[in-house]
C-alpha cells in the first residue's frame, strides 16, 4: 500500500524543490492559481510513469530527471532568452549539443541519455494498470497528433493563452500544462503549403506593392564583388549607460563609419541566439515569423535566395563559418539557397582560438587568401563570412587581455565589452583591407542579435533600456530588443544612411545597388505603404515613416497594423510555397553565361577555392 504513495511522495517533494530553485535561483514564480492544477498533472504523470516501471528507484531517478528538465529547464531558458522551452526546441538539441564544451555538454547529455537508458532499462507491462497507462499514452498521442485543435480549444478556452507572451502562458498554467497545450498548438499551427490559388492570390497582392521598372529608366545590371559580415552578437554597448566603461569598446574608427550611416541599424528577428534565423533573413529575403531555426525544417526546397539569383549571373558563391559544417543544418541549407562552396570548421587553420572559437582576424586573413584567386581573376563573387567569435560567456585568449572594466554587478556587462573591444578593432583592419583591395565591392556588415547579457536581461534592465519580462516592454523596447549596428558600404560612394532596416529587406537592397531588375522572390516582401515591418513571435511592430512605432500584439488592431497583418498573412502563404511547397510562386531566371578563367588561374582556384561543400 505505502508502496503505490511513492509516486505522490516524489511529486510534492520533487515540485517542492524545483519550485524553489526556479523562484529564488532564476526569479521564475508560477502564478499561485497555476500551482494546483498543475501539480495534479504531473501527479497524473507520476502514475503513469510509475505504472510502467519495474523497480522504484529507477523510478524515482527518471521522474526526478523529467521534472527538472520541465521545471528547471524551462526556468533556465526563460532567464536567458525570455521564454520557455518549445516543442521546436527538440530539433534545435543536436546543434545544442555540438557546440556546448566541457561540463556543459555533460551537463545537458547526461540527464537527456539517462532518461532514454532509464525507460528503456525499467518498462514493464507486468501489471493491469501498466495496460491503463499504456492506453492514456497511446490515446493522447493520437489526439495531439490526429486532434490537436480539440486539446489547444479546450485549454485556451478554460485558462487562456497570449500568443505573443508565452513567458506569461508559463506562469499562468505551470509547466505540465504548458508542454501540454504547447504541444498540441505544434501539431495544429504546423505550416502546410498554400495550395496553387491561395498561393497566386497572395503573390498578386503582394505585387501590388512593387514599382514596375522600365526598360529605359533601369540601369544596366552592373556585377560587383558581394562581401556580408555577420558578426556574431555584435552590437554597441555604450547603449548601457550605467556600465560606466572607463574606455569607448568601440574604436574611433568604427564609430565614424557608423556615423556615417546615421547610425542605420539592422531589426533582426532573434534576440541572444538563433543565428540561423538572420542568416535566413539577409540571404533569402523574407521574415521568420516563429520561435524556431528556419534552416532546420522549414527550408526544403532549392529556392532562388540571393546566392542562387547571383550564382546564374555568373558569380562564384562562397560562405565561411569556422563552425561544425552541420551545426543549424547549414550543409543543407546552404546548398538550397544557392552557395556552391561551403568552408567550415575543417576548411580553417585554427591557429588563433578564444577557447573553442576562431578569433576574427584569423578567419578574415584566411577567408582573404582563399577568395584571392576570384578577386585577381575578376571573378564576380559573393563572399559571406559568419564569424564565430563573441558566443556566451565571452571567453578571451591570454593574447587578448581586458582593456574595458565596468562596476555592473552583472558579469557579462564587462566580459561583452572586452570581447567587442577585439571583436570591432579586427573588423576594422578587415573592412579597410576590403575597401583597399576591392574598392568597388558591396561590403554588408551586421550584428546577428544582441548579447545576453545575464539573467532576465539583467545588464539591460540596470540601465533601464528593457524590463525584466517581454510583457512588460513597450514600443520603444521592443525595437531596442533586436536593434543590432548596420554597415552597408556602396563602393566608392561609401556608406550608405538606411535607418532601422528589417533584415529581409539587405537582399532587396543588394540587388537594386547591382541594378538587378528582373523580378525575385525578394519582389514579394516589399513592404505596404512605407512601413516598415519587424514580426517577431506572436506579434510584429510598424516603424512608421515619421519614425513612430506601432506594436501589433491583439486586436483592435491599430490601422497601419491592420494593414500589416493582412500582408504578413500573404508573406506567409508565398514563404510556405517557396520553401517547403510547391514553388507556384518561383520566379524564372535566365542563367547567365559564366566568365571563364585561363587554364592558370583555373588550376589556382581548383587547388584552394572552388571544392564543393560536402555533408560530413
Amino acid at each position: 500500500m505505502l508502496t503505490n504513495l511513492l509516486p505522490l511522495f516524489s511529486t510534492t517533494l520533487l515540485y517542492a524543490i524545483y519550485y524553489l530553485i526556479s523562484a529564488f535561483k532564476f526569479d521564475v514564480d508560477l502564478e499561485p492559481a497555476a500551482v494546483p492544477y498543475d501539480y495534479l498533472l504531473q501527479l497524473c504523470f507520476a502514475y503513469i510513469l510509475f505504472s510502467l516501471s519495474k523497480r522504484l528507484w529507477v523510478f524515482c531517478v527518471i521522474h526526478t530527471l523529467i521534472m527538472g528538465i520541465l521545471y528547471v529547464g524551462n526556468a533556465v531558458k526563460i532567464s536567458f532568452f525570455g521564454g520557455p522551452i518549445m516543442p521546436d526546441d527538440v530539433y534545435a538539441l543536436r546543434s545544442l549539443l555540438l557546440i556546448l564544451e566541457g561540463w556543459r555538454f555533460f551537463a545537458a547529455a547526461i540527464p537527456l541519455a539517462a532518461i532514454a537508458s532509464l525507460l528503456i532499462f525499467n518498462f514493464s507491462m507486468r501489471h493491469w494498470s501498466a495496460y491503463l497507462a499504456t492506453s492514456i499514452i497511446l490515446l493522447l498521442a493520437m489526439m495531439l497528433v490526429y486532434k490537436p485543435a480539440t486539446i489547444v480549444d479546450s485549454i485556451d478556452k478554460h485558462f487562456g493563452n497570449s500568443v505573443w507572451d508565452q513567458r506569461s502562458n508559463y506562469l499562468w498554467h505551470g509547466a505540465t500544462l504548458y508542454s501540454l497545450q504547447e504541444g498540441a498548438r505544434y501539431f495544429a499551427l504546423a505550416d502546410v503549403p498554400p495550395d496553387p490559388d491561395a498561393a497566386q492570390e497572395a503573390s498578386e497582392r503582394l505585387l501590388a506593392n512593387v514599382t514596375p521598372k522600365t526598360a529605359e529608366s533601369s540601369p544596366v545590371f552592373t556585377p560587383r564583388n558581394v562581401h556580408i559580415v555577420l558578426l556574431e552578437s555584435f552590437w554597441d554597448p555604450n547603449g548601457l549607460k550605467k556600465a560606466r566603461y572607463k574606455q569607448n569598446p568601440l574604436p574611433n574608427d568604427f564609430r565614424a563609419l557608423w556615423k556615417n550611416t546615421d547610425y542605420s541599424h539592422a531589426l533582426s528577428p532573434v534576440f541572444g541566439g538563433y543565428t540561423a534565423n538572420a542568416e535566413f533573413e539577409v540571404l533569402c529575403g523574407f521574415p521568420v515569423v516563429k520561435d524556431n531555426v528556419k534552416f532546420e525544417r522549414q527550408l526544403l526546397n532549392d529556392v532562388p535566395c540571393l546566392p542562387h539569383v547571383l550564382e546564374d549571373q555568373g558569380y562564384r558563391t562562397v560562405v565561411s563559418h569556422p563552425n561544425v559544417p552541420v551545426f543549424w543544418n547549414r550543409v543543407n541549407a546552404y546548398r538550397r539557397m544557392g552557395f556552391k562552396t561551403y568552408w567550415s570548421q575543417q576548411d580553417f587553420e585554427l591557429d588563433d582560438m578564444n577557447r573553442e572559437f576562431l578569433a576574427d582576424s584569423s578567419l578574415y586573413r584566411q577567408v582573404m587568401e582563399k577568395i584571392s584567386g576570384s578577386l585577381e581573376s575578376k571573378q564576380p563573387i559573393l563572399d559571406y563570412i559568419v564569424t564565430y567569435f563573441g558566443h556566451w560567456n565571452y571567453p578571451l585568449s591570454a593574447n587578448r587581455p581586458n582593456k574595458i572594466s565596468s562596476p555592473s554587478k552583472v558579469e557579462e556587462v564587462t566580459s561583452y565589452a572586452n570581447t567587442i573591444y577585439y571583436k570591432s578593432r579586427e573588423l576594422m583592419a578587415f573592412i579597410d583591407q576590403l575597401r583597399k583591395r576591392d574598392p568597388e565591392s558591396i561590403i554588408v556588415v551586421f550584428g546577428d542579435h544582441l548579447p545576453f547579457l545575464g539573467e532576465n536581461f539583467a545588464g539591460y534592465v540596470d540601465s533601464g533600456v528593457l524590463a525584466e519580462s517581454r510583457s512588460d516592454f513597450t514600443p520603444d523596447m521592443f525595437k531596442f530588443y533586436v536593434s543590432t549596428p548596420l554597415l552597408i558600404i556602396d563602393g566608392k560612394r561609401g556608406p550608405l544612411k538606411v535607418g532601422s532596416l528589417p533584415l529581409y529587406q539587405v537582399p532587396k537592397l543588394l540587388l537594386n545597388l547591382l541594378n538587378f531588375n528582373e523580378r525575385t522572390i525578394m519582389d514579394y516582401v516589399t513592404p505596404p505603404s512605407n512601413l516598415r515591418v519587424r514580426p517577431l513571435p506572436g506579434l510584429h511592430f510598424n516603424l512608421l515613416p515619421d519614425g513612430k512605432i506601432d506594436l501589433c500584439k491583439e486586436p483592435p488592431f491599430a490601422e497601419t497594423c491592420h494593414i500589416s497583418t493582412k500582408w504578413l498573412q500573404d508573406v506567409i502563404a508565398v514563404s510556405n510555397d517557396l520553401f517547403i511547397g510547391r514553388q507556384f510562386t518561383r520566379p524564372q531566371h535566365p542563367r547567365a553565361e559564366p566568365l571563364r578563367p585561363t587554364q592558370e588561374q583555373a588550376s589556382s582556384l581548383q587547388v584552394s577555392d572552388v571544392a564543393p561543400a560536402t555533408e560530413k
